[in-house]
């Protein structure tokens, strides 16, 4: 008879086996910083459509705030898009954030707006490196790894995936009407990963919302793992 702290890490192990098998390749994160309020943003939104849809990719919109003086309040804007966008900037050796910004496994970065510019930085950055990571049956499942610094944040972010279109009605994209790739409507950190296996208990998405799980080293680091259902 297996012991109960026995029986947990065999499921464990299977459910990651599993993932694996189904997903391939690691995913590769794509964030893009944008705003309704920035001009110079539509390019950089229709290039996220362009590869929201590729094997192995997870593009997200994270909507910022501090174009919203301008005369236009971001309706996806939030606050802590913000400021996960002000962490990655030293990392990436940015003194400040701007719009656009892709930042690719959140250790790569561009403008995002010319014609292909994400899938050259797609291909230039890498697969993330780290432990295995699956959302199954209400859970989320972290395999055992090395882990620099001790620890890793995890994340969850709430998205609804695909196209949304937003009609402008002031600043500088008055009577436009922009569109939108997977936006983000929540971000919460979950805990930390110290590298053992855990299964954390996954909520249940609003309706109409995906779930991402990002293992992410502390202060915009580099993304270590990510999964979406």
């Amino acid at each position: 008879m297996q012991s109960s702290a026995g029986a947990v890490l065999v499921g464990l192990a299977a459910a990651l086996a599993s993932a694996t098998g189904a997903a391939g390749q690691p995913l590769t994160v794509v964030e893009l910083f944008t705003s309704q309020g920035c001009s110079s943003c539509p390019p950089a939104n229709t290039n996220l459509i362009k590869v929201k849809d590729q094997p192995d990719v997870l593009a997200l919109s994270f909507n910022v705030t501090y174009w919203d003086y301008l005369g236009w309040k971001d309706t996806f804007g939030r606050e802590e898009f913000t400021q996960r966008q002000v962490r990655h900037e030293p990392p990436l050796g940015r003194s400040g954030p701007f719009t656009p910004q892709v930042v690719v496994n959140g250790n790569a970065d561009a403008v995002g707006a010319r014609p292909g510019e994400i899938e050259q930085l797609i291909s230039s950055s890498g697969r993330v490196k780290g432990p295995s990571l699956s959302l199954d049956g209400g859970k989320i499942a972290i395999s055992a790894g090395p882990v620099s610094g001790g620890k890793a944040d995890i994340w969850l972010v709430r998205y609804r995936q695909g196209v949304i279109e937003v009609p402008v009605a002031r600043g500088e994209n008055t009577g436009r009407t922009l569109p939108h790739a997977n936006v983000v409507h929540s971000l919460s950190r979950l805990g930390a990963w110290t590298g053992e296996a855990i299964a954390l208990p996954l909520p249940a998405p609003p309706s109409g919302l995906s779930t991402a799980v990002l293992v992410q080293v502390p202060d915009g680091g580099p993304i270590l793992a990510a999964a979406t259902n």
